[in-house]
């Protein structure tokens, strides 16, 4: 996984030495930069793009508060106040920030607070690739795909053929959520019905358009407009939540497959 790209403002320069030995023993985390002044630091917001700033509140010309007032809040890092003044800690809420160091702290409480922040990074990442997942599937949200029915592409099937009680049925390949293996076959989950068809998953997978369906684990194909966000799970593993609530396990072995679907890495 990428570091986090963390920038450092504080008009005290022992203050800034003090927060990059900090940082430097963390391997999450690249700091890309440091500022003494507000000025400064929202020009390197804008032009660093950076994930986590460790702010001070009190500088010269600019304060930490009016900083963050000039980043359009799309262009917003996740935010840590550092400052040796209480006074500001509701303001600083009312802006978002994740956490609010007060000076002097213990390596403990500094630990504490960079915790909670590189939270709020993953929870970030995690929300952006949701919607990357969703616009490379054809549409900006599991809604706005199933109302599109944007036709899969040559080659591959736009319904699979299901039998029940006696029946045929049709289902639109559009339509599904995911499917899960089941010994010889397979259950297909379209809302809150499922079929179960004989199938493999490796043919099955084979037979799906792989710009909408990827298999996430050996035993899970999922639909990709479906995905709201992978969330951080295990060492390194993550699980997808579609926007039914249904959780599915990312596999490490599937995993490079979905960054190169991507063309990013988790």
């Amino acid at each position: 996984m990428r570091g986090m790209r963390t920038l450092i403002v504080d008009d005290e320069p022992a203050a800034r030495e003090g927060l990059r030995h900090l940082l430097s023993a963390d391997p999450e985390i690249e700091v890309v930069g440091e500022c003494r002044d507000g000025k400064t630091a929202t020009a390197a917001i804008r032009d660093q793009s950076p994930e986590l700033v460790f702010l001070d509140v009190q500088m010269p010309e600019l304060d930490g508060l009016g900083v963050l007032r000039d980043v359009p809040p799309e262009r917003r890092p996740v935010v840590v106040f550092v400052t040796g003044y209480d006074r500001y800690a509701l303001q600083a809420f009312e802006v978002h920030a994740v956490e609010y160091l007060l000076k002097p702290f213990t390596d403990d409480r500094f630990r504490e607070a960079l915790s909670q922040a590189k939270l709020q990074v993953r929870r970030t990442r995690m929300g952006e690739l949701g919607k990357e997942m969703a616009t490379l599937a054809g549409g900006t949200n599991g809604a706005s795909a199933v109302a599109g029915k944007s036709a899969p592409a040559a080659g591959y099937r736009s319904r699979l053929v299901v039998k029940t009680g006696g029946n045929v049925v049709l289902v639109p390949v559009e339509d599904i959520d995911w499917i899960d293996a089941d010994g010889d076959y397979v259950r297909i989950h379209v809302g809150k019905v499922s079929h179960t068809v004989r199938e493999t998953m490796h043919h099955l997978e084979t037979e799906l358009d792989p710009a909408r369906f990827v298999r996430i684990h050996r035993s899970t194909i999922v639909n990709l407009a479906r995905v709201k966000e992978l969330q951080p799970f295990y060492r390194g593993e993550f699980v997808a939540v579609l926007h039914d609530g249904t959780r599915l396990k990312l596999s490490r072995g599937c995993r490079d497959t979905l960054e190169a679907r991507l063309g990013r890495r988790l």
